[in-house]
């Protein structure tokens, strides 16, 4: 018996592991679009929605619980669904824009969202990215959606009812509905949105129904109108019913458009067309798994897996495509910074202060013919707007700091995407870098100081100063490194080159960290380097300290070398999480979300600290870079509705992950080194664009192997703390020796570190 029972339990040891593998190849089911979804405005798990959607699609759909208007679309801990959403909303601090919804209601007529909400269970509910079901239990509804880039297709199962039906809520703030019985058609638009658009701007939809209705009637916020067709309002909507059978399905497919209704009706004819719903689910996962796929991970921790994909899957979410095809089959976009419909490609949805620092790497690294059309849209932004947006949604909007465009231009080329106008993108990033744009966000607020002083000064009213100069100076170095490939003249390249050690500038040697300083030169008194916000934003100076990604050496030395920098490095993690809010009045999300995570002044739920573990590498101690990385992979990140420790922010916070689970991270954007870490995960391969794999080897990888003892490049020992990103291409294989011990002899000479600026000359 004894012999029987390891015989059948090394059986179904083998078979789960077979199952793993055979899962392994099918990524999308991996994925959790719940994930960060159980979240309130004074506390992020993520700050996401369950998007169901194609990647980079034009519109995505997400079941809405939040009313009208409100940010948080969709949170987990809801009891009621008000309706299917379409949106564009990149976060819900930017909230959204051309958004409307159906619902499905039964019995009694009701529209207003609040009366037509649903009850529905997260047992009753399957959320993946290319298909979406729920139950509503207040009108015995199932419904399923499927997507494609600019069309949806929803089949709604009603019970037996003489009145079913659908409501169309085209939302508040402008918007127009009409109902054409014969063609069992409705048509609309919503103007509603968020800012970051021209007066004009209009989201036009169509809707094809598979039933006849019986029933029809527009509303007019909560007013109905009976038997009226056609209506303009603050706030419109229609409804259509008809009579249903026990387990009937009525189909729904839905097209929009930012440019006609001619384009929405053409853009369901090319995405939908015929199709049955089953066909475009199989379309949408066969999609979702070709992206996906492009990195295969291999482990038997399923709860890894599942983190891991679910963060691939936001990374390839955003920015949106804000571009068409029309009927002759060129490209073209409704351009939201001059309201007009030119050619070419355009994309929105990304705030560049979070995404230049791993997210737009990991493009140029796994996807970049998608960056290429990216680049192509940023010169028609430049082309239109006068400036390269620094947060688009779906033009220029008016947050965060900093010229980080220069970061994601730069990256791109010198990662080696080609076959753009990189001259014109050159010209923008220039006239920015030189420049106050039309608000405080686009181009370079207190450029004159910066470029007179040297930094952007504490006490001339210009809030988040520090942050300003310290990113400022990392631009410049973007730029530069641009220039130089470009055959720039001398002179201009000298001066970029200059600027980009401002950063020293705001070095205050009192206190031995980053800081505000005055126009006269002196630093303020009373300086708390625990204090949020003020020179810094979202963030203190411990967090934005390290924020000279192209010169850690320089920075290694105005704190007085290795040890000393090291110790402050170590300190981020041993100090207690003691802040100052009195810049902004109350404890901000960010604040709350560094203090409960349990690891000191760490926050890794904002970006500017996020590559700061890293940085070991450049001071002799990779093992503490190895340590700290799978600490944060295995504490900070969850497959589950409270899975991140912060906002996601347009994938930036997941594409962390993926780069740290594969064992490297970008810490500087605009130079082809990528600063080794340790890989998660027991085997990974990287399917590149131009048909070479990378293959990343870590068999004995386990909860306490998480050091690195050597590292083989193929068959050759690789001494070095990073990888070059041309070698990448060229394929090959990465083989780690793991081991439960730190090897501390590895990486510890300076041959070994990573590039800076101070040790490139």
């Amino acid at each position: 018996m004894k012999i029987k029972s390891l015989i059948f339990l090394g059986i179904v040891q083998s078979c789960l592991f077979l199952n793993a593998q055979v899962k392994s190849v099918d990524p999308v089911e991996y994925v959790n679009p719940l994930m960060g979804t159980q979240s309130l405005h004074n506390l992020s798990n993520g700050n996401t929605y369950p998007a169901i959607c194609r990647p980079w699609g034009m519109n995505f759909w997400t079941p809405q619980t939040g009313k009208m208007g409100d940010g948080w679309a969709y949170t987990y801990t809801a009891e009621k669904i008000r309706g299917f959403k379409q949106t564009h909303q990149p976060s819900p601090w930017m909230n959204d824009y051309g958004q409307f919804s159906i619902m499905p209601v039964t019995g009694k007529l009701v529209f207003a969202e609040d009366e037509r909400a649903s009850w529905f269970s997260h047992k009753a509910e399957v959320s993946k990215p290319y298909y979406y079901s729920v139950y509503l239990a207040d009108h015995d509804v199932t419904t399923e959606i499927t997507t494609t880039e600019r069309a949806a297709h929803f089949q709604i199962t009603f019970p037996e009812n003489e009145h079913s039906y659908i409501v169309v809520d085209a939302f508040n703030k402008g918007s127009y509905i009409k109902i054409i019985p014969s063609e069992n058609k409705i048509i609309g638009y919503t103007t509603r949105n968020s800012g970051g658009v021209p007066d004009n701007f209009k989201n036009y939809f169509v809707l094809y129904f598979d039933k006849p209705f019986t029933a029809n009637s527009t509303f007019n916020d909560k007013t109905l109108e009976k038997g009226k067709l056609e209506l303009t309002a603050g706030h419109a909507g229609a409804v259509v019913g008809f009579k249903t059978k026990k387990g009937e399905k009525v189909n729904v497919k839905i097209a929009s458009s930012f440019i006609s209704f001619e384009q929405a009706e053409l853009n369901l004819k090319n995405e939908l067309g015929n199709a049955s719903f089953e066909e475009t689910v199989s379309q949408s996962k066969t999609e979702w798994n070709k992206v996906l796929g492009k990195i295969a991970v291999e482990d038997t921790n399923e709860d890894q897996l599942k983190t891991f994909y679910s963060c691939l899957y936001r990374t390839v979410c955003f920015p949106q495509k804000q571009y068409e095809i029309n009927k002759d089959g060129d490209i073209v976009h409704y351009s939201p910074y001059n309201g007009k419909v030119l050619p070419g490609y355009m994309f929105a949805g990304t705030g560049f202060w979070d995404t230049f620092r791993a997210l737009y790497p990991l493009l140029n690294l796994v996807y970049p013919s998608i960056n290429k059309e990216m680049q192509e849209g940023l010169i028609n932004d430049y082309k239109e707007g006068g400036f390269l947006p620094e947060w688009s949604s779906p033009g220029f909007r008016n947050v965060m700091v900093g010229n980080n465009s220069a970061s994601v231009v730069s990256d791109a080329y010198m990662k080696g995407l080609r076959g753009y106008d990189i001259n014109t993108l050159y010209e923008a990033l220039l006239h920015g870098a030189n420049n106050e744009g039309p608000m405080d966000a686009v181009g370079r607020k207190g450029v004159q100081y910066y470029n007179t002083l040297g930094y952007v000064p504490y006490d001339v009213k210009i809030n988040e100063n520090a942050a300003r100069t310290l990113e400022y100076a990392y631009d410049d170095f973007a730029i530069w490194k641009l220039a130089k490939a470009l055959n720039r003249p001398k002179k201009e390249i000298n001066l970029l080159e200059k600027r980009m050690m401002n950063y020293k500038n705001l070095y205050n040697p009192s206190v031995g960290l980053m800081s505000g300083r005055n126009k006269d030169g002196s630093f303020p008194a009373n300086f708390n380097p625990f204090k949020w916000g003020d020179a810094f934003t979202e963030g203190n100076s411990w967090h934005y300290s390290w924020s000279v990604f192209h010169d850690i050496q320089g920075l290694i030395d105005l704190m007085d070398g290795e040890k000393n920098f090291t110790a402050k490095l170590d300190d981020v993690f041993t100090m207690p999480p003691v802040f100052d809010d009195s810049y902004y009045g109350a404890v901000i999300h960010e604040i709350r979300e560094m203090q409960i995570m349990n690891m000191g002044q760490y926050a890794h739920g904002n970006q500017p600290i996020q590559h700061m573990i890293y940085l070991y590498n450049y001071a002799g101690e990779p093992w503490k870079t190895q340590y700290w990385s799978r600490e944060v992979m295995n504490r900070l990140y969850k497959p589950t509705p409270d899975g991140y420790c912060g906002d996601e922010d347009n994938g930036q916070t997941s594409a962390w992950y993926i780069f740290s689970a594969m064992g490297f991270y970008p810490v500087c954007p605009a130079t082809d080194e990528y600063v080794l870490g340790a890989p998660l995960f027991k085997k990974t391969t990287l399917q590149l664009e131009n048909g070479k794999q990378l293959i990343i080897n870590a068999p004995n990888n386990s909860e306490t192997n998480k050091y690195v003892n050597e590292l083989k490049w193929d068959n050759a020992s690789h001494s070095k703390n990073y990888i070059n990103h041309f070698d990448v291409l060229k394929g090959g294989e990465l083989n780690f020796d793991m081991t439960s011990s730190p090897n501390l002899k590895r990486g510890t000479t300076k041959e070994a570190y990573p590039y800076s600026y101070s040790n490139s000359k």
